[in-house]
């Protein structure tokens, strides 16, 4: 399946959930499905509560679904527990960094940053989205791509602080990864445990 480009905050009801690297919009009008009978009460199977779970890891980071089963292969033959380092996995992807630094509106927007070649690493352009970031690297922006809509306007969304495990500079537009994130990095609501189930049966 490939990436989701369809509507944002249809999406977010469906799943019940915020998504803010999906989209910065708010659910709170309309806090129910989508569709003509979304306001009515439906108990979901384990199965749907798995695939719940796992589709806001999948939509929130922008991911197909071939890329999050082979980062949760990767997470399973880790040392650490496999939900905490998946969660470490998809924090530490540049896309995800540019977001939660506060440099792009949402992952997709952050995503085109990095892709456009206005981002460097350590002083050296990324241009790849899924690029994993180590303790101690620097995030920065090119001078000329400082001012960039993009850029004026992550930083004026402000219902998203930086996570702690990255500090952030705003006047000279860069973040430094800190230490490595964990499982309570996920900046919404999510059951780590239920998207391992999830896979167990299919890995």
């Amino acid at each position: 399946m490939s990436r989701y480009t369809g509507p944002r905050v249809k999406i977010m009801r469906a799943l019940g959930t915020e998504l803010p690297g999906l989209s910065a919009k708010k659910t709170e009008r309309r806090p129910y499905p989508p569709g003509q009978h979304g306001q009515a009460r439906k108990k979901l199977s384990e199965y749907a509560l798995r695939l719940r779970e796992k589709q806001k890891l999948r939509l929130n980071y922008g991911l197909t679904d071939r890329q999050l089963r082979n980062l949760m292969i990767e997470a399973r033959g880790s040392d650490i527990a496999a939900g905490a380092k998946l969660i470490e996995l998809l924090e530490r992807r540049l896309d995800n960094v540019v977001f939660r630094a506060g440099f792009a509106r949402t992952i997709p927007a952050a995503r085109q940053l990095v892709t456009h070649g206005h981002v460097l690493v350590d002083g050296k352009r990324v241009d790849i989205a899924s690029y994993r970031l180590r303790a101690g690297q620097t995030v920065s922006l090119r001078e000329k791509s400082r001012t960039h809509q993009t850029v004026e306007t992550g930083l004026a969304r402000k219902d998203l602080e930086a996570p702690t495990w990255l500090t952030v500079d705003k006047d000279t537009r860069s973040a430094r990864v800190a230490s490595l994130p964990d499982e309570t990095s996920v900046p919404f609501a999510i059951e780590v445990q239920l998207i391992i189930e999830f896979y167990s049966q299919r890995l």
